[in-house]
């Protein structure tokens, strides 16, 4: 019987349709393009999603390092041929426009999860092993730092240290670590560009300027609350119909859906990731081959990652940053990201009884 996790799938499926009808609100109650978008991507998503949990295994792992190199080839080319205002991170392929950010969180945990797994327990407890791991992570990391997209470069950042984290790093290394982020914080901060830092202020005292950098999470907070237990009802958000809230489409559609639908609306979306998560998690715990469990916590991670950062922004939580609702938020290339992910999983999930993975 083919080991397919099927509240994953069910749990991504439900998320599609959440999406479709939030950006059906978010649109006015109108069928637009952006809508129809949505469906398209889904579908081609799940089509290669599909292709992606049939391929064989090994496949995944021999071509780790070619795909992880083909992503920072990308990033290293992107300030020269990308396109954006204020920030290159998209490349124009015509029908859309690439993202290749999104997928580098996949291709880090993948390499890193080829690499770990080739290594013995004896070897794992030397700090000099870990010394490719860091370079894995650090490259595609300061690629998207440069572009400038912080929120994105942390995302890879904690993804691949959750990989090496869960390989067996040992306590030491782990507070070795810690200490050493905490103490570069200072350089960190005489790093980051001046809206960076405006974003972080405003973090820490949104009322300062409410009308201005204070705007977004101010709005956010008020249609939030505005929503009460059972919110408002269905395209009757006052907040996001009357155009207050901004990204409606993106970044802040959690809170278009907590003004519409309440605490219970918002709470039943958090209970699917949480599912999703969770069954990410059981396949590397029923996988009998350490390459499958290391990626599937990597993906784990990156999942959680998404809704987190999303969720922990628009509630105030955590400073703006971009960063979408996986499989809801409007956007090309982070939800063909999702669905490769899904696509990953289906495979390791159908290769997960393999005791070892086929090198050659």
């Amino acid at each position: 019987m083919l080991a397919i996790p099927w509240m994953m799938v069910i749990g991504m499926v439900i998320l599609v349709i959440i999406g479709t009808m939030a950006l059906y609100s978010a649109s006015d109650g109108v069928w637009t393009a952006s809508v129809q978008q949505h469906l398209l991507r889904s579908a081609v998503g799940l089509l290669i999603a599909l292709f992606i949990a049939f391929l064989p295994i090994n496949l995944l792992f021999r071509t780790s390092f070619i795909f992880w190199l083909f992503i920072v080839c990308l990033l290293t080319i992107i300030p020269f041929i990308g396109v954006g205002a204020g920030a290159t991170r998209w490349i124009n392929l015509g029908f859309m426009n690439f993202q290749p950010s999104e997928p580098a969180k996949i291709a880090v945990i993948l390499l890193l999860a080829r690499y770990l797994s080739l290594r013995t327990f004896d070897q794992i407890d030397k700090l000099i092993i870990y010394v490719p791991a860091i370079f894995i992570i650090a490259i595609p990391t300061a690629l998207v730092l440069r572009q400038p997209d912080l929120g994105t470069g942390l995302m890879i950042f904690v993804g691949g240290l959750g990989v090496i984290f869960v390989s067996g790093l040992p306590k030491r290394y782990v507070l070795l670590g810690l200490g050493t982020v905490a103490a570069s914080i200072p350089l960190i901060w005489g790093q980051l560009y001046d809206y960076q830092k405006a974003r972080l202020l405003t973090f820490l005292n949104p009322e300062k300027d409410v009308l201005g950098a204070g705007w977004q999470i101010t709005q956010s907070k008020i249609a939030l609350g505005s929503g009460g237990l059972f919110g408002k009802g269905y395209l009757q958000g006052s907040q996001s119909q009357l155009d207050y809230l901004p990204e409606k489409q993106t970044d802040f559609v959690f809170t278009l859906i907590g003004e519409e639908f309440g605490f219970v609306g918002s709470m039943t979306i958090i209970l699917i990731y949480f599912i999703i998560i969770l069954s990410i998690t059981g396949i590397g715990f029923r996988a009998k081959n350490r390459f499958t469990r290391l990626v599937s916590s990597g993906l784990a991670m990156v999942i959680f990652l998404y809704v987190f950062v999303n969720i922990a922004m628009v509630t105030g939580v955590l400073p703006v940053v971009g960063a979408p609702l996986p499989l809801i938020s409007y956007g090309g290339t982070a939800m063909l990201t999702t669905f490769l992910i899904l696509g990953i999983c289906l495979n390791l999930s159908l290769n997960s009884f393999k005791e070892d993975i086929e090198i050659s």
